[in-house]
C-alpha cells in the first residue's frame, strides 16, 4: 500500500550516508530524478480514494521534504571534509612585498637641504609661482634693462606698464614677501620651483628647482655668510669639503660672489667632471644690496644681512653622480630605482 511505501521511505531516507559529491547526486535520481520514487509515488497518488488523499499528500510532501533536508546536510558535510582536507595557508611564511617605490632624488636632497639649515635656525617660506614684476624684479634692484627682464629668459604671463605678471624666475621673490610682512631679525629659506625660457638640454632645463636663504639682522657680516654656507657643504657632501668664494655680480647682493666646492668626485685632485680644477661651481650669494632692504621696508643703516641661492637639481647631481638633469623629470623607474637604497 502506498501509505506504507511512504513511512517506510521516510525512515530509509533518514538513515542514508553518502561521503563523496557522487554518491550524493545518486541519492538525489533515485529519490527525485524523473524515473525517482517520488515521480512513481505522485502517479500512485492519483488513484488513491478521495478520503484518504489528504493523509497521502501530507506523508508524500514530509517524504520529499526529508529527502531535501538530508540532501543539504550531506552536502554540507561533504564541503566541510573537503575544506579540512585542502592545504593550509602557513601563517609564517613571508609575505608578498608590493613595491612601494621611493622618494624622488630631488625631494630627498630638498629635506635634506631644509634639515641642515633648519639646524641653524632658519625657517622654510613659501611664495606664488605666478608672480609680478615687483617682486622679481624691480624690488631685487632688478634695472629695467637688465637681461633677465627680457622674453629670452622669462615667461610672461602679462604685460602692461604698471606691473607685469610672469612666472617666477627665482624663488627671491619670496625673499621680498617675507621682508615686506616680517620685521627682522629674519632667517629664511625658500624652496620652490622656477620657470625660465631655456633651451632644455643635459645641462639646463625650462624648469628646474632652487633653495634661497636671507638672513637680515644687525651686525651681520660676510664671515657669518661664509661660516653659514661652510657649515651647509660640510653637512651635506661630507666633513672634507672645502668652499671658495669668487667675485661675482648680482643685481640684489653687494658684495656678490659665486661659491665652489672641492670636488666630490676626485677630491680636489682633478678630473672630467671639474675639468681638471679640482672646484665645482654650486651657488651664488653675498650681501644684501642696502636698496633692496629700503624697497621692502627695512632701514638698511640699521640692519644688514646676507642671501644665497642654490639649484636643487646642482646638489643632486653632484651628490649622486648624475650627468644628465634632465632624467629628473622622465619618471623613468628605472633610472629612479637607483636612489631607493641610497634615500
Amino acid at each position: 500500500m502506498i501509505k506504507d511505501i511512504i513511512t517506510k521511505s521516510i525512515e530509509e531516507v533518514k538513515q542514508i550516508q553518502a561521503s563523496t559529491a557522487e554518491d550524493i547526486e545518486k541519492i538525489r535520481i533515485r529519490y527525485l530524478g524523473k524515473k525517482g520514487l517520488m515521480n512513481d509515488l505522485f502517479a500512485q497518488f492519483k488513484e488513491v480514494p478521495n478520503e484518504h488523499r489528504k493523509e497521502i499528500g501530507i506523508l508524500l510532501n514530509e517524504l520529499k521534504g526529508t529527502i531535501q533536508s538530508k540532501l543539504e546536510e550531506l552536502k554540507d558535510k561533504t564541503t566541510a571534509v573537503s575544506d579540512n582536507n585542502k592545504p593550509q595557508e602557513d601563517l609564517t611564511k613571508p609575505a608578498n612585498l608590493l613595491s612601494l617605490g621611493s622618494i624622488h632624488p630631488l625631494t630627498a636632497v630638498r629635506k635634506e637641504i631644509i634639515d641642515i639649515f633648519s639646524r641653524l635656525g632658519f625657517t622654510v617660506e613659501e611664495g606664488p609661482e605666478i608672480e609680478d614684476d615687483w617682486h622679481v624684479f624691480s624690488a631685487l634692484n632688478f634695472p629695467q634693462e637688465h637681461p633677465a627682464r627680457d622674453m629670452q629668459d622669462t615667461f610672461f604671463i602679462e604685460t602692461n606698464k604698471e606691473n607685469n605678471v610672469l612666472l617666477r624666475t627665482h624663488t627671491s621673490s619670496v625673499q621680498v614677501r617675507t621682508m615686506e610682512k616680517q620685521k627682522p631679525p629674519i632667517r629664511m629659506i625658500a624652496p620652490g620651483r622656477v620657470f625660465r625660457n631655456e633651451a632644455i638640454s643635459a645641462r639646463a632645463h625650462c624648469m628646474f628647482h632652487q633653495v634661497e636663504g636671507l638672513y637680515i639682522d644687525k651686525n651681520i657680516s660676510f664671515a657669518d655668510l661664509k661660516q653659514t654656507l661652510l657649515y651647509f657643504v660640510k653637512e651635506m657632501f661630507g666633513s672634507d669639503t672645502q668652499i671658495r668664494l669668487r667675485p661675482s655680480y648680482f643685481p640684489f647682493t653687494e658684495p656678490s660672489a659665486e661659491m665652489d666646492i672641492s670636488c666630490t668626485i676626485c677630491k680636489g685632485t682633478g678630473c672630467n667632471i671639474c675639468k681638471g680644477t679640482g672646484w665645482l661651481e654650486i651657488l651664488g650669494c653675498g650681501m644684501v644690496d642696502p636698496n633692496v632692504l629700503e624697497a621692502s621696508g627695512i632701514d638698511s643703516n640699521v640692519y644688514s644681512g646676507f642671501a644665497f641661492g642654490m639649484g636643487i637639481e646642482r646638489i643632486a647631481m653632484l651628490k649622486y653622480d648624475v650627468k644628465d638633469l634632465r632624467q629628473y623629470f622622465e619618471n623613468d623607474i628605472r633610472f629612479l630605482n637607483q636612489f631607493s637604497s641610497a634615500l
